[in-house]
């Protein structure tokens, strides 16, 4: 592949040896018209051959050299532009403008994949977008015209316009794996978004108009939805091949899929055959490429305010202070996004005005329950909930919570073999909903007849609210053993605190977990007080170090002090509110009195523990009251509760203000969530990307989903009011 290949001398000559030849001429020195009829030469020949990795990386190279005198990257992109627009009319059946596009996109991906991961120039001037001054204007592209809008334009509003057909689903992955490739600029800038990066696609899809922009997003929500599988009978593409074992991706029957091997540049075009029926590239493709749209944030500076160079420290702060985020169109759309079976009316009663996305809320919900395993959905399912509040709604008002609630909770209880990240997302989406009071209601009254999947003991007519409690204490106890998270026991606190008012029937298993999780915390803190005096005592006046360590373990100390006093609050609560419903609470407290007695006359605890202990007094004179033939057993204990809990009346009991905690982003969210999209492309799409070209985040963290407690620390992308 060092040189262009010669022409084949005789017509007849074989597929392979044209390849050879038209691919070889694409990279290589002689710049080809965009008016040649070698594109369209190019673009129709079934690319059937496979070259070997160091062959594909041999032609980049070539590119590379070549490509800012012959612009055949621009050329190929505007063809692509071209086949496109001709195949919108005529995108219900097979057409070679699909052939043509398919190929167009995916040799274009190819090289525009190596020519970013490769760039030397902080704006990717290496793609040289634009067309030679000396090249013939062409009717359909103007001069002047910006070629990296116009790409995004044509592809975009293909993705938009196009239904997904049995014949226009390749084309549709392709196009999508194609924006991926384009976007993955981000992948060489910074974790913190500034004013001099360059992403020009990017940049390009944030311009369209909002109509483009809407029809985009719902089109790549309804992939997501309906799940379109490739076909794999090849019916819209003609396959030659002079093998008689077919490459692996001719078998969704690709024109141009084996124009180079897998490991190089590749994407799951075939579906799982491992039972994961849900499992669809195009769905998956579809929400990588919607998470990069609506989470990207363009970073502008103010008209006033001159960059100057020094070495200035607070350089970057004063860019950040001196800067704002420009508004994303894509988050929009998402953000006013609106079920199609219900108009919105405002207060006047007027039907909501602008442009609308419209989309079916109730398969959107059921879809997100059958792939809540995901980590992807997971993401998605977040960004609707903190974004959109009709569907926030939407979920609200479901009765068939458990839809969302059990994969939900199923994921939590297999932590171990989930990212830290997801189960972080899984945290704030039910730290979301609690922030409902019907929704912490309605969660106590739907009884759940089994609950397969745990293990550590039979859970039969449980309440799916009682099943959120032990899920929530049981991540606390393994983050306590493994991951040791601060942020995460204050989202599980929260959520549980949130939840404690209307807690309604709270099953004997959850109550003793509550129970237990103060007696854990408990003894953490009895330790963590007791190597904190004895550093103390230990400590030189003259040792700084030793003093920071003193100062480290007393901030940790107070870690665990606020996380007492949360637990005891949430107990409070359940004993202020709803005593009389919960005598299983009672019972735990009762069980387990002897874990309290310790903090009794703790500065921050007593007064918690004086409502506690007015419960005990006076369920404990009503036990001693009764007259017992035989020992006492577990139902006949429960029983006098039950007994009791009738004629309670809180008399004696310290009211305390509910506490109420709302999740918020950060002021800066881009910093967690545009890294943490890309961590999820490379990890779970098989989009490759040069380790050494990456910015966006340290490289060598690992990628693949390894068990969370292998991962680094979650990364706070928001932050909780009370």
């Amino acid at each position: 592949m060092g040189a262009v290949p010669s022409t084949p001398r005789r017509s007849a000559a074989r597929p392979r040896d044209t390849a050879e030849y038209l691919i070889g001429a694409f990279v290589g020195e002689k710049s080809y018209p965009i008016s040649s009829d070698f594109w369209q030469k190019l673009l129709e020949l079934p690319l059937t051959l496979q070259w070997p990795h160091h062959r594909v990386i041999e032609a980049c190279q070539i590119l590379a050299q070549n490509n800012y005198h012959t612009r055949h990257l621009a050329k190929i992109l505007i063809h692509l532009v071209w086949c496109l627009q001709e195949s919108v009319p005529i995108s219900t059946g097979p057409s070679t403008n699909h052939v043509k596009a398919v190929n167009a996109a995916y040799i274009s991906s190819i090289f525009l994949k190596y020519l970013i991961e490769n760039a030397k120039s902080d704006n990717f001037e290496e793609l040289y977008l634009c067309l030679d001054e000396g090249e013939a204007a062409q009717k359909d592209f103007p001069r002047g015209q910006n070629i990296a809008d116009f790409v995004i334009h044509g592809v975009l509003s293909f993705i938009g316009v196009s239904d997904v057909s049995p014949h226009t689903c390749l084309l549709h992955h392709e196009l999508l794996n194609l924006m991926l490739t384009a976007m993955s600029t981000q992948l060489c800038s910074g974790p913190s978004p500034g004013p001099n990066d360059v992403h020009p696609f990017i940049d390009a899809a944030m311009i369209q108009d909002s109509a483009l922009v809407g029809s985009v997003v719902r089109r790549l929500l309804l992939n997501y939805i309906t799940r379109p599988r490739i076909p794999s009978n090849g019916v819209a593409f003609p396959i030659f091949s002079e093998e008689s074992q077919p490459g692996v991706l001719q078998k969704v029957g690709s024109a141009a899929a084996n124009f180079v091997l897998l490991p190089y540049y590749t994407f799951n075009y075939l579906v799982s055959s491992s039972g994961e029926g849900s499992r669809s590239p195009l769905a998956d493709s579809s929400l990588l490429v919607l998470f990069v749209l609506i989470h990207y944030r363009k970073c502008v500076l103010v008209d006033d305010f001159i960059s100057t160079k020094s070495d200035n420290r607070n350089s970057n702060t004063h860019v950040r202070e001196n800067s704002y985020f420009s508004e994303n169109p894509y988050c929009k759309a998402l953000e006013t996004a609106r079920d199609i079976e219900f108009d919105r009316v405002d207060i006047e009663g007027n039907a909501h005005s602008g442009l609308l996305v419209r989309l079916p809320f109730a398969s959107l919900f059921d879809t997100l329950g059958m792939c809540l395993a995901d980590e992807s959905s997971v993401l998605l399912l977040y960004s609707l909930m903190h974004g959109n509040s009709d569907f926030l709604e939407y979920v609200l008002v479901r009765t068939d919570l458990d839809t969302l609630l059990m994969p939900i909770l199923e994921t939590l209880y297999n932590a171990s073999r989930r990212t830290s990240n997801q189960i972080y997302m899984l945290l704030i989406i039910l730290l979301i909903l609690s922030q409902d009071s019907s929704f912490n209601a309605s969660i106590h009254k739907l009884i759940l007849p089994n609950v397969p999947w745990y293990q550590e003991r039979l859970l039969h007519h449980t309440s799916l609210g009682s099943l959120v409690v032990v899920l929530l204490i049981r991540t606390m106890k393994y983050n306590l053993s493994k991951m040791r998270d601060m942020y995460l026991h204050t989202n599980c606190l929260a959520t549980l605190a949130n939840m404690a008012p209307h807690v309604h029937r709270l099953s004997a298993y959850a109550s003793q977990r509550l129970v237990s999780l103060f007696d854990l915390l408990s003894r953490k803190y009895t330790k963590l007080a007791e190597l904190r005096n004895d550093k103390v005592q230990k400590t030189k006046a003259n040792s700084e170090e030793e003093g920071s360590i003193v100062d480290d373990m007393s901030t940790e100390l107070q870690i665990y002090t606020d996380f007492l006093r949360l637990v005891l609050e949430i107990i409070n609560a359940i004993l202020t509110y709803t005593l009389p419903r919960n005598p299983e609470v009672v019972y735990a407290i009762m069980h387990r009195q002897e874990v309290f007695q310790p903090f009794r006359s703790h500065p921050r605890f007593n007064e918690l523990l004086e409502n506690i202990y007015t419960v005990l007094d006076f369920f404990n004179s009503r036990m001693d009251a009764q007259r017992m033939v035989g020992e006492w057993s577990v139902e006949k204990v429960l029983q006098v509760i039950i007994n009791n809990c009738r004629s309670w009346r809180g008399e004696g009991m310290k009211m305390f203000t509910q506490l109420r905690f709302t999740y918020e982003q950060e002021i800066h969210p881009e910093e967690f969530f545009i890294p943490y999209v890309w961590r999820l492309i490379l990890s779970n799409s098989g989009f490759s990307f040069s380790a050494a070209a990456i910015n966006l985040f340290p490289a060598d963290l690992p990628l693949e989903n390894a068990p969370a407690q292998e991962k680094p620390d979650y990364i706070q992308s928001g932050e909780l009011k009370v």
